[in-house]
């Protein structure tokens, strides 16, 4: 396993172009939902990525506070779907969570959590801050964790 921590533009075309097969296959394709992933907010992100055997297997993305949420923030946090029943999905937000300390001194971190994995994201410290709601068709619930 390789974990890469970059910015946008430190990102090879090729490590781009593998993001977002693995974003679209996920989120549009597997969710069946139709919505708009290249948002313009990749290029202020920081992207952490796990690479196994030069592939993509599971990555989000990073913001600085004030950049999506008051707080840092995490989001398009996605596993391969033949590579979940590696534990990456909790490695992969172990390492965000680092990441955000230490690029950004803080501890304090929201994301907007697709409702069925309330649980998943409980685990690492989050808590549910508000009602659900939909964002692109799909429930969410807005977390924060403030105990990295």
């Amino acid at each position: 396993m390789n974990i890469e921590i970059k910015t946008f533009k430190e990102l090879d075309s090729i490590t781009l172009y593998n993001i977002l097969e693995l974003r679209n296959s996920v989120f549009i394709v597997e969710q069946n939902c139709v919505y708009q992933d290249i948002d313009n907010k990749d290029r202020e992100a920081l992207h952490v990525i796990f690479k196994k055997k030069g592939r993509v297997v599971a990555y989000t993305r990073c913001f600085a506070p004030g950049l999506y949420f008051k707080e840092a923030s995490i989001g398009r946090v996605v596993v391969l779907k033949n590579q979940r029943n590696n534990n990456y999905g909790h490695q992969i937000m172990k390492v965000s969570l680092q990441a955000i300390l230490s690029n950004y001194n803080t501890k304090e971190v929201t994301l907007s959590a697709q409702t069925y994995l309330k649980e998943f994201y409980e685990s690492h410290g989050f808590y549910k801050t508000g009602k659900e709601y939909l964002e692109d068709g799909i429930p969410h619930i807005l977390m924060r964790n403030t105990a990295i």
